[in-house]
Order: C-alpha cells, then sequence, then structure tokens
C-alpha cells in the first residue's frame, strides 16, 4: 500500500485543486458561460470522485492511526479539513447563484412570452405562462 504520508500529501492538493475550480465556476456562473459552467461542473464530479477515493484507501491504511500520532500528518489533515469546509462554503455559495440565475432566466422568459400578447397566454401544470398564438382561431361555431 501506499505510504500514508504521500496519501495525505495527495488529498491534500486535490482539495486545493477543488478549491480553486470552484472559484473558476463561479467566475463562469457571474459570466453565464454555460459551456464553462458545464466543464468545471465535470471536472468537480471527478475530482470529488478521487477525494473520495484517495479517502477511502486513507482509512484502510494498515498506519492510518499516525494520523492523529504524527504532528506533521495531523497539521496536513488540519488543512485538509479546513480547505474542505472552504470547498464546501463555495459550492453552496455557487449553487446560490446557479439557483439565481434560473430564476432571473424563467422571469425573463415569462415576459418574453407575455409580450407576444396576452390574448393567447396560458398556464402549464407547473405555473408557468405558455403562449399559443392559434389560441381561439380554429373555432367553428
Amino acid at each position: 500500500m501506499a505510504a500514508l504520508l504521500s496519501l495525505v500529501e495527495f488529498q491534500l492538493k486535490n482539495a486545493h485543486d477543488l478549491n480553486a475550480l470552484l472559484i473558476e465556476e463561479r467566475a463562469a456562473i457571474a459570466s453565464r458561460i454555460s459551456v464553462e459552467i458545464e466543464k468545471l461542473a465535470k471536472a468537480k464530479l471527478t475530482l470529488i470522485e478521487q477525494i473520495r477515493s484517495t479517502d477511502e484507501r486513507i482509512g484502510q491504511h494498515p498506519d492510518v492511526t499516525e494520523l492523529k500520532q504524527d504532528g506533521n500528518l495531523t497539521s496536513l489533515v488540519d488543512q485538509i479539513n479546513q480547505t474542505m469546509s472552504a470547498c464546501q462554503k463555495e459550492n453552496t455559495l455557487n449553487g446560490e447563484a446557479l439557483d439565481r440565475a434560473q430564476l432571473s432566466y424563467n422571469r425573463l422568459n415569462n415576459l418574453m412570452q407575455q409580450s407576444q400578447g396576452k390574448i393567447g397566454m396560458t398556464y402549464n401544470a407547473d405555473g408557468h405562462t405558455h403562449t399559443l398564438s392559434t389560441l381561439g382561431t380554429s373555432l367553428k361555431a
């Protein structure tokens, strides 16, 4: 099995990489670059899986008790925990920003539909407006 120190250092690198990626994601969300947001989301999932897998390997390492006994390893674990906490906060902020962007898009979409003419405007099951340009034009009576 790999040396515990190298696994912990790799985990710290992954945590820093994830934090940097989340900051990039925030910039892409603010710029509304959907292709970039999608690319970063895929990279984020890959990094999260790598962090999970490395964490599993660390947990199964025969010298895992050294994480609490060796001062150098304890310091690295603390850094990992702090970085992952920052990642969670950043990810929450990014999720809220995406929610606001989606809400803004829905409002704009509704306004566009309303501007096409209120006569043909109906609402679907989700409560969103829907404009039919043929509403009432196919009546035979």
